[in-house]
C-alpha cells in the first residue's frame, strides 16, 4: 500500500499524531508479513547467563552504589500510565450484577473492606453524602458499597491510574503507589546534596490529576525525609502511537470512517526514557512496592544491581579508552576478551579467534560501547511474565535477552519445551546505564530491534481488528544492549495487579 490509498483526511489525522507517513506504510508492511518469531536457543540459568552474588561481594556493591549516588548518577524511572481498572474487574462485574457471585465472596468482601488502605477515604466521601459506611456492612449492601469505590459517586477508583490508589496504611498517612516510590527514591537514589531525581510516564487523561497529586506529596515526603525531589512527568507520545488494521491488513476504519490509531505499549517509553538526561537509570513498574517494614531488602537489592552495574561499567569503559588509543598488546586483548565471556556472557562468532588483532579490537569496541542494563530475575514460581532466555541472532551468534511468551513461536513444541524449562523469570528490576565511556548520551534508538513488535486482535465498536505493539521496553527495545542478569530474592517482587494482592501479608502492617 502506496500513501496514494490514504484520503487527505488520513495524512491529516497522522500528520496530527506528529508520525511520519513512511511509519504507517512500515506499519501496514509489518501487518502483511506478520511478525516474526524470537529463536529461543536456551533459558538462562545460573552460571550460564544469570550471576550469583555472594554475600562477601555486596558492601562492595553498595559502596559503589553510594559514590555514584552521592555524585548524582542515579535517576529513577517509573512507567505509571497503567489504569486500576483491571485490579477491579471481579468487583467491577459484581457492582455490574448487583451482588457477589456467592455468599462465601460477599462475607470475605465485607470482612476485608476494613483492611483496605483505601478504607478512611471511602468512609469520608460517604459521609459526604450523609451515609455511614458501617450501616452498609452491617446491611449487607455490598452493590452500594461498590458504587462508593469504583464509580464518580465516591472514589471513582475503576477510573484512576494505578499509581493514584492508596495501596498501604501507615500511623501517620496511607500511602498511594506513587508515594511509595519516592519514598524508595529517597533510600537510593539521593544525591550529596539530598537531591533525589524521579521521573514517572502517565496517560494524557490523568496528567493534570497526577501532577496536582505528585506536588502535593512531594512536599509531605521532602520534610519527612529532609531531601528535595527533582519530579517530573511525561505522557506517552502520541507520535509513538501504531494504526490499527482490519483482517485483511487494511487500515481499520471506525463508524465515521476515520483511520484508527492505538497506544503502542510499554515500548513506546523508550521514547521517554531517550529524553531524559540521565546517567544510570532504576526501572521498576508502579505496583511493585511494598511497606517500610519490608523496603530494606528492596534497597539492599536495588544498591548491590547499581553496583553491579558501576563495577563492570568502570572496566568496560577502561576497556574502550584502551582501545580507542590504540595501545592493546596481544596480552591484554586475550584478556579482554576473558572479561566480555566471564563477566559478560558475551559470545563470540565462529573464526573470531583467527581474525586480525585490528578487526578483533574493533568487533570488541563495537560490542563495548552500547547501553548497558543489569537486571534483576527471580527464580520461578509460577508467576506470569517473561523469562531471561539465550536467543539465537540472525548471524549465528547467541545473545541475552528478556522474552516475553508471546515473542515465540506458538506452534513450536521445541519452542514451547524450551520456555516451560526456565528457573527464572522477570520481575522488571532493571539498572541501566545509558552514557558512554565519554559520558555521552546514547541515543537509545539505535540499539532496539525494529522487529520484535507484536501483533494481538482487539474489538472496537462493532468490529475486530489487528493492533500492534512496539518491541516492549524491557524486550526488543533494549535487544542490542549489554546485558547481565542477576538473581535477586523473591521478596524483592510484590506486584499488585487485582485488588485481592493488596491482601497479601506482603502489603498489610504487620500484626498487632
Amino acid at each position: 500500500m502506496s500513501l496514494r490509498a490514504f484520503s487527505e483526511e488520513d495524512l491529516q489525522s497522522i500528520a496530527a499524531k506528529g508520525i511520519d507517513p513512511a511509519e504507517i506504510i512500515s506499519q501496514l508492511e509489518i501487518f502483511r508479513r506478520g511478525a516474526e518469531p524470537i529463536k529461543l536457543a536456551r533459558p538462562a540459568r545460573i552460571g550460564d547467563g544469570i550471576v550469583q552474588i555472594t554475600p562477601d561481594k555486596m558492601d562492595t556493591l553498595v559502596s559503589l552504589h553510594n559514590q555514584a549516588a552521592r555524585r548524582g548518577r542515579m535517576l529513577k524511572f517509573v512507567p505509571a500510565s497503567g489504569a486500576a481498572s483491571r485490579m477491579f474487574n471481579d468487583w467491577h462485574s459484581s457492582y455490574q450484577r448487583g451482588r457477589f457471585d456467592s455468599t462465601e465472596h460477599s462475607v470475605k468482601f465485607l470482612q476485608d473492606i476494613v483492611k483496605f488502605a483505601f478504607y478512611d477515604d471511602l468512609k469520608r466521601v460517604m459521609a459526604q453524602d450523609g451515609q455511614i459506611v458501617e450501616d452498609y456492612l452491617h446491611d449487607k449492601r455490598c452493590a452500594d458499597i461498590l458504587e462508593y469505590i469504583l464509580t464518580p459517586r465516591g472514589l471513582n477508583y475503576s477510573w484512576l491510574p494505578k499509581a493514584l490508589l492508596k495501596f498501604h496504611i501507615y500511623p501517620e498517612r496511607n500511602r498511594t503507589a506513587m508515594e511509595e516510590h519516592l519514598v524508595e527514591a529517597a533510600f537510593y537514589v539521593r544525591d550529596n546534596r539530598s537531591l533525589c531525581r524521579i521521573h514517572f510516564t502517565v496517560s494524557e487523561e490523568h496528567e493534570s490529576q497526577f501532577r496536582n497529586f505528585l506536588y502535593q506529596a512531594k512536599g509531605y515526603y521532602e520534610n519527612l525525609f529532609g531531601a528535595s525531589y527533582e519530579a517530573t512527568v511525561t505522557i506517552q507520545l502520541p507520535s509513538t502511537d501504531t494504526i490499527a488494521v482490519d483482517r485483511e491488513s487494511r487500515p481499520f476504519r471506525d463508524r465515521s470512517g476515520k483511520i484508527l490509531f492505538r497506544p503502542a505499549g510499554h515500548g513506546a517509553l523508550l521514547q521517554n526514557i531517550n529524553a531524559i538526561d540521565g546517567d544510570i537509570i532504576f526501572l521498576k513498574n508502579i505496583d511493585n512496592v511494598v511497606p517500610d517494614r519490608l523496603k530494606d531488602i528492596t534497597v539492599l537489592y536495588k544498591k548491590v544491581l547499581a553496583g553491579y552495574l558501576v563495577q563492570l561499567q568502570d572496566e568496560i569503559f577502561r576497556i574502550l579508552n584502551l582501545l580507542s588509543g590504540g595501545g592493546v598488546d596481544e596480552a591484554a586483548l586475550s584478556q579482554i576478551i576473558r572479561f566480555c565471556k566471564e563477566k559478560l556472557f558475551m559470545p563470540f562468532p565462529d573464526g573470531f579467534r583467527n581474525d586480525s588483532a585490528s578487526n578483533r579490537k574493533e568487533y570488541i569496541f563495537q560490542k563495548l560501547n552500547r547501553p548497558f542494563r543489569v537486571c534483576g530475575m527471580v527464580k520461578n514460581e509460577g508467576e506470569p511474565g517473561g523469562g531471561p532466555f539465550w536467543v539465537e541472532e540472525k548471524d549465528g551468534t547467541q545473545s541475552l535477552q528478556i522474552v516475553e511468551q508471546n515473542q515465540i513461536d506458538p506452534h513450536s513444541e521445541e519452542q514451547k519445551d524450551i520456555w516451560i524449562s526456565s528457573t527464572h523469570f522477570n520481575p522488571v528490576d532493571l539498572v541501566c546505564g545509558v552514557r558512554n565511556y565519554l559520558s555521552e548520551k546514547f541515543d537509545l534508538n539505535f540499539y532496539a530491534n525494529k522487529d520484535a513488535v507484536s501483533i494481538s486482535r482487539k474489538s472496537h465498536e462493532d468490529g475486530e481488528l489487528k493492533a500492534l505493539e512496539l518491541p516492549g521496553l524491557w524486550n526488543g527495545s533494549m535487544a542490542f544492549w549489554n546485558t547481565v542478569f542477576v538473581e535477586v530474592p523473591l521478596e524483592t517482587f510484590n506486584p499488585v495487579k487485582n485488588i485481592d494482592d493488596l491482601l497479601r501479608k506482603s502489603h498489610l502492617p504487620s500484626p498487632r
